[in-house]
């Protein structure tokens, strides 16, 4: 507002400014009755009363102008630095996210995998905040531009919302690429680690057994025995074939599991084929050593007396059931993992019919026992000296009881192994069922809050206010079932935790109910701001409730899909129900694209409701235009074709009379004085008409 009686201030030293007349020279008294009489005159004066009041007008309305400008430009900045910090946090984190480099260790993985859950409870969550306020603002801030007659906003080049909706986009694909990578490598990292060991047990095992075997078949103790001996030598040897066949299934499994360790890329493959070549070699040594001495015993045979049937009965028949001991011995040591209940109880099934034939065995392991005492019965009564030991088998009944012992001993342990296995899988059973529970509940409670959104925003129940406060309503009630996602989190780690990877029980997982929620927010804030926009327009532009709802009304009749938007030619119907003229022809498709082009100027075939009622309220409506702010910088002027500076802060207040000056363009036309600012590009600027 011009100050009235500043105004009539600065006209009071007009007169006096102009030169010392006939009363310069006159008294003080004189000259300020003269001065008293001046103002009565120019208060009295209609003429000047009419150009007092025009430039208040026009101040004014400059006034309105510049603060819209200046508050839409502090909008602009902000958005501005919200976008360039939100890409610059997802230009940080796409690279660690796609950083698929393996770790050695199942707990360097874990690591890695709590890392990443802190990254999506802690550092994500604030972003996506982020996101959806961003989203907010640029809607806002178009609203204000389009309300004020102002060109759209477009961001600074990469910082429009598409480039962070790609962004974000590309952010959660890598996201979701990187949690099955860590998973998948937990699982190759165990697979890794149980085939390790076992071939670290296999591989001692068969060390054992191998242990001093090349030196007893180097030994060339047939040079010097008797006959009786020989043929000993001979049954012993073949014992001790059948005892190598025996041992080349093993062999056979150690080669095998070293092979896929190679394959599946194990860290320390360097060591597991130095030692499988080692038992390799060593094998290959055996089964020539074996051929050696044989061909050495057989040349000898002809000499060879009876054998003690016995001691060859007791070898042949020690040697496997040696063997199936330490195979049992190997199966009850051997480590397992499981993740359902069914294959715990299938290893439990298995385990219970192991036992079962544990009664055979021991009778077995007595027949055994009874021919070797048989053999020591009769060498006594035939008075038969015998070396202590059986000449055919290392295998003695002492060896045979103590495996048949720690046979015994390890049944109840791997008992115990298993059902710890079992209640272990139970406790997994009941975090899925309860996690399962929880997110078939919250799943389909998102996906019917979000049809009911939809279904709000098409709607015309009651004032805009009403519909607004209806939908934050919903919005609290949106955020006070975030506790039931808090719950579910809870779970999820509890799951994750336990290293459970699927679940029957529901089609839900973790990730849908996160995108599902996060989709939910976005869309309450989105509608929400949408209704804050239609109440900014209608109150801007003066429409009426009624009005409001008549355009409502037109828009759901065209809108078939309740998609929120109209195609081109659903927009084009609901045109032709208002009554313009915008049928098949060339006139009628020129005017229809001059509309499309004001609401769709980004071409995305689509006329949102926001746009709709801009373009209604523009038809419907007046607003400022830059021809009427040059007429009120003409006014403030005084009809000169530019204005100066001392006007510009005569006329203004400060902050916008420094605004105008410190953008205006000096004038360059041939009236133009020193000083004289352009204020005819200045107001075409302000619109979009030109560059400032």
């Amino acid at each position: 507002m011009v100050d009235y009686h500043a105004a009539n201030q600065s006209y009071q030293y007009g007169p006096s400014s102009g030169g010392n007349g006939a009363g310069g020279g006159g008294s003080m008294g004189d000259y300020m009755a003269q001065e008293d009489d001046w103002d009565r005159d120019l208060l009295l004066d209609p003429a000047w009363e009419k150009q007092q009041r025009k430039a208040e007008t026009a101040a004014n309305r400059i006034c309105k102008v510049l603060a819209v400008n200046q508050e839409n430009e502090h909008l602009m900045e902000d958005y501005e630095r919200l976008a360039s910090d939100l890409l610059e946090w997802i230009r940080r984190t796409i690279p660690w996210l796609e950083d698929r480099v393996p770790q050695k260790t199942i707990q360097e993985m874990q690591q890695k995998l709590e890392d990443f859950r802190d990254y999506r409870r802690v550092h994500k969550p604030p972003k996506v905040q982020e996101k959806c306020q961003l989203e907010i603002n640029f809607n806002t801030l178009q609203t204000k531009l389009r309300l004020s007659n102002r060109p759209a906003f477009m961001p600074s080049e990469g910082r429009m919302v598409s480039d962070i909706n790609n962004g974000w986009q590309h952010l959660e694909q890598a996201e979701k690429g990187y949690e099955e990578w860590l998973l998948n490598e937990i699982r190759r990292l165990e697979r890794l680690d149980h085939l390790a060991e076992k071939f670290r047990q296999k591989a001692s095992i068969h060390e054992a057994w191998t242990d001093g075997k090349e030196a007893m078949l180097k030994h060339r103790d047939y040079e010097t025995a008797t006959l009786s001996d020989i043929k000993a030598l001979i049954r012993k040897h073949e014992a001790f074939e059948s005892d190598l066949a025996a041992h080349q299934d093993r062999v056979e499994q150690i080669a095998a599991i070293a092979q896929e360790l190679n394959e599946l890329d194990y860290y320390d493959s360097h060591n597991v084929n130095t030692r499988c070549q080692k038992i390799c070699d060593q094998w290959d040594a055996l089964g020539s050593l074996t051929q050696s001495r044989r061909e050495a015993l057989e040349k000898t045979e002809k000499q060879l007396e009876t054998i003690d049937q016995l001691h060859l009965e007791y070898a042949k028949r020690a040697a496997p059931f040696n063997n199936w001991m330490e195979s049992a011995m190997e199966d009850l040591q051997d480590m397992f993992i499981v993740h359902t209940i069914e294959e715990i109880e299938g290893l439990i099934s298995a385990h219970d019919q192991f036992k079962s034939t544990l009664p055979d065995a021991d009778r077995e392991r007595e027949a055994i026992l009874a021919i070797h005492k048989e053999a020591h019965r009769i060498a006594e009564s035939n008075h038969i000296k015998l070396s202590g030991s059986n000449p055919y088998t290392t295998v003695t009944p002492q060896i045979i009881n103590s495996k048949w012992e720690k046979v015994q001993q390890l049944v109840p342990k791997r008992d115990h192994a298993l059902l710890e296995e079992q209640s272990k899988q139970q406790s997994n059973e009941h975090l899925r069922r309860q996690f399962a529970s929880q997110a078939n509940i919250v799943g389909p409670w998102i996906q019917t809050k979000m049809e009911e959104i939809g279904r709000i925003s098409i709607e015309m129940n009651g004032t805009l206010e009403d519909q607004l406060n209806h939908l934050k309503r919903y919005e609290r009630s949106i955020v006070d079932y975030k506790p039931n996602l808090d719950l579910l989190e809870q779970q999820h780690q509890l799951i994750q935790e336990a290293l459970i990877f699927d679940n029957k029980h529901t089609n839900y997982t973790m990730e849908h109910i996160r995108v599902g929620w996060e989709q939910l927010l976005t869309t309450i804030a989105r509608t929400i701001n949408e209704v804050e926009n239609q109440i900014l327009t209608r109150d801007a532009k003066g429409i009426s409730q009624e009005q409001m709802q008549e355009f409502r009304a037109s828009f759901n009749h065209f809108d078939k899909d309740h998609g929120g938007a109209l195609g081109p030619e659903e927009f084009k119907a609901c045109l032709i129900s208002l009554g313009y003229d915008v049928e098949n022809d060339r006139q009628g498709d020129a005017e229809f694209n001059r509309i499309m082009s004001v609401v769709d100027p980004n071409h995305s075939g689509l006329v949102t409701f926001q746009a709709f009622i801009d373009f209604m309220s523009r038809e419907t409506t007046d607003t400022d235009t830059a021809d009427q702010v040059i007429a009120s910088f003409k006014v403030l002027a005084g009809d000169k074709n530019f204005i100066t500076a001392e006007e510009l802060r005569r006329e203004l207040p400060p902050d916008q009379a420094e605004y105008c000056i410190a953008r205006m363009a000096p004038y360059q036309g041939p009236d133009a004085v020193p000083g004289a600012l352009d204020y005819k590009s200045f107001s075409t600027a302000l619109y979009g008409e030109s560059d400032l």
